[in-house]
C-alpha cells in the first residue's frame, strides 16, 4: 500500500501542479463566481472572500452537501485539504477529526457561531450532528486562539444552518433509505417575510448498523434533531434572533450502549451604535450530554458550556477594528467523581484588519483568565500581498493553547491534576490562484506545540512537538463538470522519540468530480490515505486505504428530484483505528442508498 500509495500521491500532485496550463485559455479578468471564491466569516470574525482572508481556507457549500448527501458529518471532512478523520466503525460511532496534525480537542467546532464540545473529554462529538440540518462548512486551519480561546490549535470547522433568503416559504422534504435497514427523513420549511428570516427544519435517521468488532453483532443507532432559528432586521438596522438546535437518540457500541443529547441555544442582538460602530452581544449555551450502559457498568456525563459574548466592529474606510469580551463557564454532572465540577473563564480580545491594497493586514490579540489554569496570552499576525489581480501571497504567524480537560486532570485512573496546558506557535506561507472558472492554493506550515498531552494509564506532558506540512487543493467549474481536489502531506512529530503522533495519516488526497447532464446528474470521491500508528512507539500499524463513493441524481419533475449513492464502491476492508485490546473497529464496506426530495 505504501509504494502504490506514494506513486499515486506524485501523480496526483504532478495533475494538480499542471493543472493551471490545462485550462489557462478559460482564465480572463473576470470576477470569480462565489462558488470558487466564497465568503468566509470565520477565519477574521468578519466576511472576507477566500483570497482576501489571508488564511487556508475549504468552504463546502450546499450545492456540495445535496450532491454528496453523506450519512455522516465526518465524510464531508474526510480527506479535506489538512484535514483527518479517524471513527470506532460507523453509523454514530466515537469519531475524531484532526485538523493539520492536531487532535479533536485542539480544534474548535462552531454552530452558527456557538461552540460546542464536551467539558470532560474536550472534543466535539461529530458523530452526532445530522449532515441534513446544515447547508454550508467552512474549514479554517491554523492556529485561532487570538479569536476563540481555548483549543484552536489546529483550526475551526463552523456548521451553518439555513437561514432564510429567499422570499416566501420554500418546504423541503426528504425520504428515503438503504443499506442496514437505514432509513432517513428530514422536513423543513424556510423564507423571508419582510425583515424577517426563518427556518425549522427536523430530521429522524435510524439503521440496524453493522459490527464494529470483526464477527460482531451489528450495532444500531438512532439520531432525532430538530432546529428552529429565527432573526429580524429593524428599519433602523438593529437585528435580533434566537436559534436552537437539539440532536437525541440511542447508539450501541462496542461494550455498550447510550442515550444521548447534543444541543446548541442562543440568542443575539446586534445595533448600529453609529454610522461606523456596530455592537452585538450573543448569549448561547451547549450541552453535550450521554447516559451510558456499558458492560464494566453504567454511567453518566452531561456537561453544559454556557458562553456571553460581546463583540464591538469599527469601520474606517477599508479598515476594520473589531474588539470585545467573552464570559464562558464550563459545568459537568456525572457519576464519575470529579474534583471539580465547574470553571470560569473571561476573556477580552481585539483584531485589526487593514487594508492597504495591495498589501493588507490581519493582527489579534486575546487574553484569557481561566480560574482552574491561570492566565493566556495568544496572538496572531498575517501579511497579504495582491500580486496581480489573480494572485495572492500571503504569511502567518500565531500562537494557540489547550487547556486540560476533566478527564485528563481527574478522570480516576489517568488524569493527572499536575498536567499544563499546551501552547503553539505556528508559521505559515501560502498563495492563491483566483480566477474566472477555477483557483488553486499552495501553503506549507509548521506547529510547534509545547506540552502536548499524551498517554496510555497516566497521562503525561511532551515537552516538544513539531507538525510540519504541506498542502495543495484546487477547483474548477467548466460548463456542467465540477472538480474540487485536496493533496496533503503531515508530519506529526514526538521530537523526544522521533516517532509520529499517532492516529494520524501523513499522505492524504480527495478527489470530488460531479457532471450536470440535463434532469441526470453523477459524480463520484475518491479518497486515498496512507498507514498511520496506533500507539506512540509506532509499532502498531493500521494500513492505508482508498476509498470510492458513487453518486448519481436525476430531477424527474418539478421541485422533485431522486438521488442514489454507493459508499465505498470498491467495498475496502478499511479500519482508523483499533481497540485497546488490540481489536479492529471495522467501517462499513459496500453501502448503497436511494433518498426522494421535494423542495429548492
Amino acid at each position: 500500500m505504501s509504494y502504490r500509495f506514494h506513486s499515486t500521491v506524485t501523480l496526483a500532485a504532478f495533475a494538480m501542479a499542471a493543472l493551471p496550463l490545462a485550462v489557462q485559455a478559460q482564465s480572463n479578468a473576470q470576477p470569480a463566481t462565489n462558488t470558487l471564491n466564497p465568503v468566509v466569516v470565520t477565519a477574521a470574525l468578519a466576511p472576507r472572500t477566500a483570497n482576501e482572508s489571508l488564511s487556508s481556507v475549504t468552504v463546502l457549500d450546499e450545492a456540495t452537501l445535496r450532491r454528496q448527501d453523506p450519512v455522516s458529518i465526518t465524510d464531508l471532512f474526510r480527506g479535506q485539504p489538512g484535514v483527518d478523520v479517524s471513527t470506532n466503525g460507523s453509523f454514530g460511532k466515537n469519531s475524531s477529526v484532526f485538523i493539520r496534525g492536531s487532535g479533536s480537542s485542539q480544534n474548535v467546532l462552531l454552530i452558527d457561531g456557538i461552540r460546542l464540545r464536551s467539558a470532560t473529554s474536550g472534543g466535539a462529538a461529530w458523530q452526532y450532528l445530522e449532515p441534513r440540518m446544515f447547508d454550508r462548512a467552512e474549514i479554517v486551519r491554523g492556529p485561532r486562539g487570538s479569536l476563540y480561546g481555548a483549543d484552536a490549535i489546529g483550526g475551526v470547522i463552523q456548521l451553518f444552518t439555513p437561514q432564510g433568503e429567499e422570499e416566501g416559504p420554500q418546504p423541503r422534504v426528504s425520504f428515503g433509505g438503504g443499506s442496514f435497514n437505514t432509513q432517513r427523513l428530514s422536513a423543513g420549511i424556510s423564507g423571508k417575510e419582510g425583515g424577517t428570516r426563518y427556518s425549522f427544519a427536523g430530521s429522524h435517521f435510524t439503521t440496524d448498523g453493522q459490527p464494529v468488532r470483526r464477527d460482531g453483532d451489528d450495532k444500531g443507532y438512532d439520531n432525532t434533531t430538530a432546529l428552529a432559528r429565527v432573526s429580524h432586521t429593524f428599519a433602523s438596522g438593529a437585528e435580533a434572533g434566537v436559534l436552537a438546535l437539539r440532536a437525541r437518540g440511542h447508539n450501541e457500541y462496542d461494550g455498550g450502549e447510550n442515550d444521548f443529547v447534543q444541543q446548541v441555544a442562543g440568542v443575539y442582538g446586534e445595533l448600529p451604535m453609529t454610522d461606523n460602530w456596530r455592537s452585538r452581544l450573543t448569549l448561547s449555551e451547549s450541552r453535550d450530554e450521554s447516559d451510558n450502559f456499558a458492560d464494566f457498568g453504567d454511567s453518566v456525563f452531561n456537561t453544559k458550556v454556557s458562553t456571553a459574548r460581546w463583540e464591538n466592529t469599527f469601520t474606517a474606510g477599508a479598515h476594520e477594528l473589531i474588539a470585545g469580551a467573552e464570559y464562558s463557564e464550563d459545568r459537568v454532572n456525572s457519576t464519575t467523581a470529579y474534583d471539580e465540577t465547574s470553571r470560569s473563564n473571561a476573556a477580552v480580545f481585539t483584531q485589526a484588519l487593514l487594508d492597504f491594497s495591495p498589501f493588507t493586514l490581519q493582527a489579534s490579540l486575546r487574553f484569557d483568565d481561566n480560574e482552574s489554569y491561570g492566565e493566556e496570552v495568544t496572538g496572531s499576525v498575517g501579511v497579504g500581498y495582491d500580486v496581480d489581480s489573480h494572485h495572492t501571497l500571503r504569511a502567518n504567524y500565531g500562537t494557540a493553547f489547550n487547556a486540560p480537560t476533566y478527564n485528563q486532570l481527574y478522570f480516576p485512573g489517568f488524569g493527572n491534576p499536575d498536567l499544563e496546558s499546551e501552547t503553539s506557535e505556528s508559521i505559515e506561507v501560502g498563495v492563491r490562484g483566483q480566477y474566472a472558472q477555477w483557483f488553486w492554493d499552495a501553503a506549507l506550515y509548521q506547529t510547534d506545540i509545547d506540552n502536548l498531552i499524551t498517554g496510555q494509564g497516566l497521562l503525561f506532558n511532551v515537552p516538544e512537538t513539531r507538525i510540519r506540512g504541506a498542502e495543495l487543493a484546487a477547483g474548477v467549474e467548466l460548463d456542467d463538470w465540477t472538480l474540487a481536489a485536496a493533496l496533503t502531506y503531515t508530519d506529526p512529530e514526538n521530537r523526544l522519540t522521533g516517532k509520529r503522533l499517532q492516529n494520524r495519516a501523513s499522505q492524504s488526497l480527495r478527489l470530488d468530480l460531479d457532471r450536470e447532464l440535463g434532469d441526470w446528474s453523477v459524480g463520484g470521491s475518491w479518497i486515498a490515505q496512507n498507514h498511520r500508528y496506533r500507539d506512540a512507539q509506532n509499532q502498531d500499524r493500521l494500513s492505508g486505504y482508498g476509498l470510492v463513493n458513487l453518486r448519481a441524481g436525476w430531477q424527474f419533475a418539478p421541485l422533485w428530484s431522486a438521488r442514489v449513492t454507493l459508499e465505498n464502491a470498491l467495498d475496502q476492508d478499511y479500519i482508523t483505528t483499533r481497540s485497546f485490546d488490540g481489536a479492529d473497529y471495522i467501517n462499513a464496506g459496500r453501502a448503497g442508498f436511494l433518498s426522494v426530495h421535494f423542495g429548492q
